[in-house]
């Protein structure tokens, strides 16, 4: 397995594009400035090594070693003993809510981005554990199935949006029953959901799903979303920014069904929340899945690095010993 040591380094790279792009600015007013002074031909008889083809060379060789350096002090590495071991672990799935609904601004910025962050630092705190994504708004959809990049998990919660939705709605119940079908059917004592979602549409399945979802072994929990006051639905349009309106015209008024959420929860042994409890969801949940019966799963992991860093060293030097010794070097610094 290849890594960087010290990859935050990496941004350091920037500077590449920037060098090329003075260079190729520089080159552009030097020509316009020699084309001034007579033809080309007789400058470069005036000024022995001012050669263009050699000043570029260099130019490539102080670029190669500036590179061969930022890359050598994030330090590459290569994995070279795998080893097998095992971690106990339970199976998450978090269920989002990507419905048109949850872009209502009555808590900041809208309810889907709150819903975010807060999958996000759900992925970040129950690390250890097996966590899949399912999107649901008028259809539930696995968007990552049970896994242990969390980096992936955080990538999709981040880049989740209303778009990705084919149909409006919200299928609680569809995505509880996908969640059912994606489990092992052999391991059935340390499941858990945890839906976010406004629970705008009311979905009576969804209880009787959370049931049976109960019953086969699988906590489901669930996170309220919005207020009791609710706040009109917007949606972007070539116009500009609209809000959704029903078949008579007049706005739409979205507002959190906290009862829904609630029942959800009970009908699913698990617990309900409020967004807008904050970090103690993030505790309380956490203490909630540490207390799940867990399984042993086998992993691989990259327990010895070996570093190359001196081989991107030595070829820097060797840029520089060729910028160095490249013939006309003193002639053409002095013109």
């Amino acid at each position: 397995m290849f890594r960087f040591e010290l990859a935050s380094s990496l941004y350091w790279l920037w500077i590449i594009p920037a060098l090329i792009f003075g260079y190729l600015l520089y080159t552009r007013v030097r020509q316009r400035q020699r084309k001034k002074l007579g033809k080309s031909q007789l400058l470069d008889r005036l000024i022995p090594g001012a050669i263009p083809q050699r000043r570029h060379f260099r130019m490539a060789l102080i670029i190669g070693a500036l590179l061969s350096m930022i890359l050598a002090y994030a330090n590459p590495q290569w994995g070279n003993k795998k080893e097998k071991v095992t971690a106990r672990s339970s199976d998450i799935f978090i269920a989002l809510d990507i419905s048109q609904s949850m872009m209502a601004e009555d808590i900041s910025p809208n309810r889907l981005e709150r819903s975010k962050r807060l999958g996000q630092n759900l992925i970040s705190v129950l690390k250890g554990n097996r966590i899949g994504l399912i999107y649901f708004a008028g259809n539930a959809y696995l968007q990552m199935p049970l896994s242990n990049d969390y980096s992936a998990a955080q990538l999709f919660i981040n880049s989740a949006n209303t778009e990705q939705a084919s149909t409006q709605g919200t299928a609680i119940s569809e995505a509880i029953a996908l969640s059912m079908k994606a489990y092992e059917e052999d391991k059935p004592t340390q499941r858990a959901m945890i839906i976010i979602t406004d629970g705008e549409n009311h979905d009576d399945d969804a209880i009787a799903e959370a049931a049976r979802a109960s019953a086969s072994g699988m906590n489901v929990y669930t996170i309220g979303v919005g207020t009791s006051e609710g706040a009109f639905v917007p949606f972007r349009t070539s116009g500009g920014e609209q809000y959704k309106r029903d078949e008579s015209g007049n706005l739409v008024q979205s507002v959190l069904n906290q009862e829904l959420i609630n029942a959800i929860a009970e009908a699913g042994k698990g617990k309900s929340y409020l967004i807008g409890e904050g970090n103690s969801i993030i505790t309380d949940l956490k203490k909630e899945i540490d207390r799940l019966e867990k399984q042993e799963v086998e992993q691989r992991a990259f327990t010895d690095y070996n570093s190359y860093f001196q081989y991107l060293i030595g070829i820097a030097i060797i840029f520089l010993l060729l910028y160095y010794f490249l013939p006309g070097y003193k002639k053409v610094v002095n013109a």
